[in-house]
């Protein structure tokens, strides 16, 4: 169900382009934007970090691009917000010297000091990669091809999650390895 919901925002926005144009699409997503916040909050009660900073960079740039009749805003939102995160990954991995990807998941995933370090490299390149992909198919494509990318691109996210879910998946404590074993047991040999 949360991947649909995910994914709810960006197929209005794509039906809304195919049936009108840029501008209606982007009405149509950033409406669509705020009814699944709406939602995600009615359901866990909070709103994860990246959903507001996705709410208020589409708020933002849909509003430019509607105000002032300039698709380019609306098209170079993902180039920012790839961006910012990939640099937010980078200046606190190597400035602040903290993992922010272990601040987040540390509690469910018990990952080597050293794995912890890939998956921030890993994910701060994604991110660049991502915001250069964008910012290229954005100056270098028309709008419909932009726009079929967006929906297309959809590919490299799911990509890069299901890698990065396969790399940590044997650090993840399976249900049946905490209750077999008690305080003071010793666990089982493989």
């Amino acid at each position: 169900m949360k991947i649909a919901l995910d994914l709810f925002p960006i197929l209005l926005f794509f039906g809304a382009y195919k049936f009108a144009d840029i501008y209606a699409a982007t009405a149509v997503l950033m409406a669509a934007t705020v009814i699944q916040s709406l939602w995600m909050y009615k359901l866990e009660g909070k709103l994860a970090t990246m959903q507001k900073a996705t709410l208020g960079l589409i708020l933002v740039f849909g509003s430019l691009t509607l105000f002032l009749h300039d698709e380019r805003f609306i098209k170079f939102k993902p180039t920012l917000l790839y961006g910012c995160l990939g640099l937010g990954l980078l200046v606190s991995q190597f400035v602040f010297k903290k993992n922010f990807l272990k601040t987040m998941l540390g509690a469910q995933v018990n990952l080597p000091h050293a794995n912890w370090q890939t998956l921030s490299v890993a994910w701060t390149m994604y991110c660049f990669f991502m915001a250069a992909l964008n910012a290229y198919v954005a100056i270098e494509f028309t709008t419909e091809e932009w726009v079929n990318f967006k929906i297309w691109g959809y590919v490299f996210p799911l990509m890069f999650i299901v890698g990065t879910g396969i790399y940590i998946a044997k650090h993840i404590p399976s249900e049946e390895a905490e209750t077999s074993v008690k305080p003071g047991d010793t666990p089982p040999s493989p």
